[in-house]
């Protein structure tokens, strides 16, 4: 009830006006004398142990996460925490602090419950970000992954330098680290997601992973993960996880926004950018698949696109994701969806006789 009253009032409001002023909310919670004790009261998942999952020495207190670009400067690490997320990614955050495209540049389809964004990683730059997350830490009890990218105007023959930056900065401070070269809305960023480019960009972004490692005297490395895009064919999408696997990076994303306007009724379904919400289901969950079958699972899998049910979430599991995350369903339903989704999780799991998340994991593909 209550996230149907704020809805109703920032669905008339310019889209990223409605997005910073929520933002601005949530970032003053920690603030606020009970403020996040109210939020995780309100819509807080209760931890199953079923539903807990193990991946790269991270413990992951449910599976469903926070997709990278709805709180890119970490402002609202905490409240999003409280309400009921297993892990966060913040981010894209790029070396320096950038305004991103002109605007207005996000635009909601309710018709087609999606989102057409052209941000172009705006955001406050590495800095501000490992600042806002070293104030915050000890607030946030879930995992926090960092998506990292290169700044507009570096190309990208020396993009990995940005990335290598953006490590340098902030590893520390995050549990795990998601290369993003699969935005539609930086020129030229995606042409890194193949041959030589993708493989020089690896290799770079994991020898900065290991120095910071065995600087800091840890066991082993934070895990890597490379977030892909819906619009490779699948000849592209083989030869981008073959590269992936074959670099030792942790696992993929699958997948970011896509180009593709097929089948959408809303009126701004001609608008440039990238898009996400329910039409990118079936894409993604079909990626999701095609990968698990390729690495035999060797490979984790993060699920993202077009979840807005316990039954979504399940797809993209037994497809072959081993977490999953959220974005435009949590604009257009509200936090309750997590406990919804996690709650409807447990259910369908005891339903199909696996006792445990990490069993359903790739079923449709063994």
């Amino acid at each position: 009830m209550l996230y149907r009253l704020a809805k109703a009032l920032l669905f008339r409001m310019d889209p990223e006006r409605a997005h910073h002023l929520t933002i601005r909310a949530l970032s003053r919670l920690p603030g606020i004398p009970g403020g996040l004790a109210a939020m995780e009261r309100l819509y807080g998942v209760p931890e199953r142990e079923e539903l807990v999952q193990r991946l790269w020495g991270i413990r992951f207190p449910n599976p469903v996460g926070l997709a990278a670009g709805l709180d890119k400067n970490g402002e609202a690490v905490p409240a999003f925490a409280a309400a009921g997320f297993g892990f966060l990614e913040v981010g894209t955050v790029t070396p320096l602090g950038q305004p991103g495209n002109d605007k207005p540049r996000l635009f909601r389809l309710p018709e087609d419950l999606a989102l057409i964004n052209r941000m172009g990683f705006n955001n406050d730059g590495a800095a501000a970000l490992a600042e806002r997350l070293a104030r915050s830490a000890r607030l946030v009890p879930v995992p926090v992954g960092v998506n990292i990218g290169k700044n507009k105007t570096t190309p990208n023959e020396t993009a990995e330098d940005d990335y290598r930056l953006c490590i340098r900065q902030l590893y520390a401070l995050g549990d795990f680290f998601v290369v993003n070269i699969s935005s539609p809305n930086t020129p030229d960023l995606r042409r890194l997601q193949h041959g030589d480019d993708l493989e020089r960009l690896l290799g770079a972004v994991l020898r900065e992973v290991r120095e910071q490692s065995r600087a800091r005297g840890e066991d082993a490395p934070k895990p890597v993960l490379v977030k892909i895009a819906p619009d490779l064919t699948e000849e592209e999408l083989f030869r981008s996880v073959d590269t992936v696997a074959a670099s030792g990076a942790s696992g993929i994303i699958a997948t970011n926004t896509t180009v593709s306007r097929e089948g959408l009724a809303g009126r701004h379904s001609g608008e440039a950018g990238g898009l996400s919400g329910r039409p990118l289901m079936v894409r993604s969950t079909r990626f999701i698949r095609l990968i698990y079958r390729q690495t035999g699972g060797s490979l984790p899998i993060v699920g993202c696109g077009g979840i807005f049910s316990a039954e979504d979430a399940y797809a993209k599991i037994r497809a072959g994701a081993s977490l999953v995350e959220l974005y435009t369903a949590l604009i257009y339903r509200g936090p309750g969806i997590l406990r919804e989704i996690n709650e409807g999780l447990a259910a369908l799991l005891k339903r199909d006789g696996f006792r445990h998340l990490s069993e359903a994991v790739g079923a449709d593909e063994r």
